[in-house]
């Protein structure tokens, strides 16, 4: 009988850890980079954010997060039209986060110390606005617009914003300090039930653990709802379709258009780029036809004529 409750706690204690171990959607999602040596360990080793060519790049974006699973075929793309740009890195973190890493001059990722500077920064239109004397140059290229990501078939019934007062209800929400998202969807909750939603998402739900705060929402969200740690979380649509196309078992519900609106996305290639030429034939490349069908591709919108 002893030995039977031993094999079978060993075995709960062996299934438990399986089950802690599972890193069945983990990033990175794309196809990894060509390499001699290829040293990706889920949950261990795992940096989908830096991406490409670390030693002496001929071009360096800071690309808005959310904007990631265009990657592959933007810049196949690019090098197809400017063979001369190989070595290529992009960051693909929270706009915050990689303003920033701009200001300070270097970014620390685990024992990792990246001290690149960038020669584009893409983020929010009123962002790039805001700091306009940093460029010699802006283009607006792409649109896109907020949509909560529910688990597949909806098992909570959610159907907009104001549901997500309900107490039981988990939210995966982007903290606004480093996410643009999160000031965008903040605004949303006014508009869609005042400072009485706001406040019971923001601030009764934060401290009881309901609503989660992430630091990086287009990886952290995601994997909460395919891990069932969250019930729902808002991120912008393209998010949604990209993980459905991955076979990722999420749905998507719609945000009233009352309280939802097309936020556009601006490029700046800064004063200070090390990598001038090759950065104007990118931007030149990011507004081009060819571009934009690739960002379409992904569910991304054009950018509005009076935008």
């Amino acid at each position: 009988m002893i030995i039977k409750k031993i094999i079978f706690i060993s075995f709960t204690i062996f299934a438990l850890s399986a089950k802690a171990q599972n890193h069945q959607f983990d990033p990175p999602w794309n196809p990894p980079l060509p390499g001699s040596v290829n040293f990706t360990v889920k949950g261990v080793d795992n940096v989908p954010d830096i991406y490409g060519d670390i030693n002496d790049p001929q071009l360096v974006i800071f690309m808005g997060g959310n904007q990631f699973m265009v990657l592959d075929e933007l810049l196949a793309a690019f090098r197809k039209k400017y063979p001369q740009y190989q070595r290529i890195l992009v960051e693909t973190l929270p706009p915050g986060l990689l303003f920033e890493q701009i200001k300070t001059g270097s970014l620390v990722v685990g024992n990792m110390r990246i001290s690149v500077k960038p020669d584009i920064y893409t983020t929010g239109k009123n962002k790039i606005e805001e700091n306009k004397n940093m460029f010699d140059r802006t283009d607006a290229f792409t649109a896109t617009k907020l949509a909560l990501m529910v688990q597949q078939n909806n098992p909570e019934k959610i159907n907009g914003l104001e549901d997500l007062k309900k107490d039981k209800i988990r939210i995966s929400m982007p903290n606004k300090k480093i996410e643009g998202i999160g000031k965008t969807v903040e605004e949303a909750y006014i508009k869609a039930g005042g400072e009485k939603l706001h406040h019971k998402i923001m601030v009764d739900k934060v401290k009881n653990n309901t609503t989660f705060l992430t630091q990086i929402h287009h990886r952290q969200s995601p994997m909460r709802i395919l891990y069932n740690q969250s019930d729902v979380a808002p991120v912008w649509e393209t998010e949604i379709f990209y993980q459905k196309s991955l076979g990722h078992k999420v749905d998507m519900v719609n945000i009233s258009e009352k309280y939802n609106k097309l936020s556009v996305s601006m490029a700046g290639l800064l004063k200070d780029a090390a990598h001038k030429e090759a950065a104007n034939h990118f931007m030149d490349f990011l507004i081009s036809k060819e571009s934009q069908a690739i960002f379409k591709k992904f569910g991304f919108k054009d950018v509005p004529a009076n935008k």
